[in-house]
């Protein structure tokens, strides 16, 4: 059985957690996500959605397997988890989770791993861990604090308690109600793979620049990010386009015009 797969469909890629209704985190899972997120790297995706068949996002780690099991192993076992999720994070293509049901453990820790995270209104986020002696270590503790603050992740991390969306919406880019998620996640991974790749890509990076070492990070990376995509033939396409937009306005409302010189919605980008 296949509990992890991926699958193209024009610009998206979509890594589906295959192994409904739990969607357990647990060997098979370890490999076969490596793998998925392997072929997503290698494909020509320009977005990535991650979703989830059956009612749970994912129930987290299957501790049910785990008695007998050594201290190296789960050492090795959580490194690869950490590995593949932090490989979701390399990726240069926007990545969308979209999360219905429960999002436990190492499964909560995986849509942190997404730029965008698309709630179901019937989603619920768990730091487990706590409750078995542990902590998220997969990264999860500090992805968090870092979009709801450290106030609300401490609160999570250390009671260790189901918490609906409602009451952390900070977290969620969006939360849409259930019946719609599947279309409303996929619409915008969608609109994310027709965006500027490149850019989007430089602003990933600087956006992890600064969740590591704040503003001052960023700064120092971003003319190097940057100023090599003025040559992208998508930039210089813009631009012309801009151009087109602000000659057309000069002529029917005079060089006074009001507003910026925009691109038209027809620009389409293509370079990755």
């Amino acid at each position: 059985m296949t509990v992890v797969r991926f699958r193209q469909d024009g610009a998206v890629g979509h890594l589906i957690l295959a192994g409904g209704p739990n969607n357990w985190v647990d060997d098979e899972f370890r490999h076969e996500i490596r793998e998925a997120v392997h072929a997503a790297s290698e494909s020509d995706i320009r977005a990535l959605l991650i979703e989830a068949e059956g009612p749970n996002f994912s129930v987290g780690g299957a501790a049910h397997e785990w008695p007998g099991k050594s201290r190296d192993w789960f050492r090795t076992f959580i490194a690869e988890i950490d590995t593949a999720y932090r490989a979701i994070e390399a990726l240069r293509v926007p990545v969308v989770a979209a999360v219905r049901g429960l999002a436990v453990g190492g499964g909560f820790e995986l849509a942190l791993a997404a730029d965008f995270l698309v709630a179901a209104e019937n989603a619920v986020f768990w730091n487990i861990e706590i409750n078995g002696n542990n902590v998220p270590l997969a990264g999860g503790l500090q992805r968090l604090a870092t979009k709801i603050g450290p106030v609300k992740a401490t609160k999570m991390a250390m009671l260790g308690e189901p918490t609906p969306v409602r009451e952390i919406p900070e977290l969620a880019s969006y939360v849409v109600p259930d019946d719609e998620l599947d279309e409303f996640a996929a619409k915008l991974a969608t609109r994310l793979s027709q965006g500027a790749t490149q850019a989007l890509a430089v602003t990933r990076t600087l956006l992890k620049a600064w969740s590591i070492g704040g503003t001052a990070a960023a700064d120092r990376l971003t003319h190097d990010l940057t100023i090599d995509l003025w040559d992208s033939p998508d930039t210089q396409a813009v631009f012309q386009s801009v151009k087109e937009n602000h000659d057309e306005r000069v002529k029917a409302e005079g060089p006074d015009y009001a507003g910026p010189a925009t691109a038209p919605p027809h620009v389409i980008f293509t370079s990755r």
